[in-house]
């Protein structure tokens, strides 16, 4: 199975990054969790890109915040496919972030999730994996089918509150 890389701006986004990690363990998809910077490290963070296909990975998941150009400078290096973690910051609440990750020129896309949307691109990542993996693919059948559950459950629920009233 190809890993997935989890790469963020600063070690301070790892409260958030850390929820794609545990989505990732989930799913028993490997991964390697780095720390480089699109600004104070750009020499490694593009080697690391350009080299990433030979060296087992599938995916890159990149998290910044503020200017956020980890995505694009990895995307810029590789024909893997990049998700963005925009990360909440204090200035602009994520939306720097947000639009730093998302505006990205033609031909070097990187897909987007929310701010802080760390699950979700775990989540995204696996399905991209599960493509050309059928055992990734059933896991992620088995998930929608649990969450589906849960809504069923929480409709009874209210259903039987509504009655009751």
């Amino acid at each position: 199975m190809k890993k997935v890389a989890v790469i963020m701006g600063s070690d301070s986004d790892f409260k958030v990054v850390q929820k794609a990690v545990l989505k990732l363990k989930e799913f028993s998809v490997p991964y390697e969790v780095r720390v480089m910077s699109a600004h104070r490290t750009p020499d490694e963070a593009a080697e690391f890109s350009k080299h990433a296909k030979e060296n087992g990975f599938g995916v890159i998941i990149a998290a910044a915040g503020m200017a956020a150009h980890l995505g694009g400078v990895l995307a810029a290096h590789t024909t893997l496919p990049v998700i963005g973690i925009p990360i909440k910051s204090a200035a602009f609440d994520g939306m720097d972030a947000l639009l730093a990750t998302v505006m990205m020129p033609p031909g070097i896309p990187v897909a987007t999730v929310g701010v802080d949307g760390a699950a979700n691109a775990a989540i995204l990542a696996v399905e991209m994996l599960a493509l050309s993996d059928e055992s990734l693919s059933d896991k992620l059948v088995e998930m929608k089918k649990t969450m589906a559950d849960g809504v069923h459950k929480k409709d009874e629920d209210i259903q039987r509150k509504a009655a009751e009233l």
